[in-house]
């Protein structure tokens, strides 16, 4: 069964792509108080997310959640790069596996304040 990915969007993310056709895909979670993408992931493809992060996890709602922070910022990179929701941007993703990893590595270590 296919898996979902939520990208969340903040402000920032989402004048990117204000004004393209990701504009219209742009879903709410929580009453809408958060803005977000939800990426729908083939089960081969879920399965690389899954063993390339060893905290990637799959909630009861079928989203794939606990995966590094940095691979989250390369996903709505790959997404904004692709202009597209589909496979192309999970597979930019997966290609830049080890850069997510020393990135992670490096919020296990210092975990920065957000960007406001």
């Amino acid at each position: 069964m296919a898996k979902s990915i939520a990208v969340l969007l903040d402000d920032k993310r989402l004048a990117k792509v204000k004004g393209t056709d990701l504009e219209a895909k742009v879903d709410v979670m929580f009453g809408g108080q958060l803005s977000c993408f939800i990426l729908e992931i083939d089960d081969d493809h879920a399965k690389d997310v899954m063993d390339a992060f060893h905290t990637a996890r799959v909630d009861s709602r079928g989203f794939i959640t606990d995966v590094p922070i940095a691979f989250n910022r390369v996903l709505f990179e790959e997404i904004a790069k692709a202009k597209s929701l589909g496979t192309k941007a999970i597979d930019g993703v997966l290609g830049r596996v080890e850069e997510i990893k020393d990135l992670a590595a490096k919020e296990s270590e210092y975990l920065p304040c957000p960007e406001f």
